[in-house]
């Protein structure tokens, strides 16, 4: 799993499951077993999922006695949503500059 420390959140979220767990925690924290129930995949699948989420820094844990309840880190998920601004910010930039540049065109 050493794999995915180095990776960034989107490509982590590229896998389905664990796109699924993320939106499962979006709802509210949860352990293990919960998100096993909702999801389509085992027990020990999620863990492994959580795993690798945790490891990218989206998911936090909490001990509750014999339980771990997972969460998601909202400041690596604002982190994700600031990446998107700026990339949609980027994109329709450069859609406005492509009319303007095809209106100058069009006009000449």
């Amino acid at each position: 799993m050493d794999t995915y420390r180095d990776a960034d959140g989107w490509s982590i979220l590229g896998d389905s499951t664990r796109r699924a767990i993320v939106e499962c925690l979006a709802e509210r924290p949860r352990a293990v077993g919960e998100l096993a129930d909702e999801l389509p995949v085992s027990r020990p699948a999620v863990s492994q999922h959580l795993k690798v989420l945790k490891d990218a820094g989206l998911v936090a844990e909490q001990s509750a006695g014999t339980r771990r309840i997972y969460r998601l880190n909202p400041v690596a998920v604002q982190a994700l949503r600031d990446q998107l601004d700026a990339f949609w910010g980027r994109a329709l930039t450069g859609y406005v500059d492509l009319v303007e540049q095809t209106k100058e065109t069009d006009h000449d």
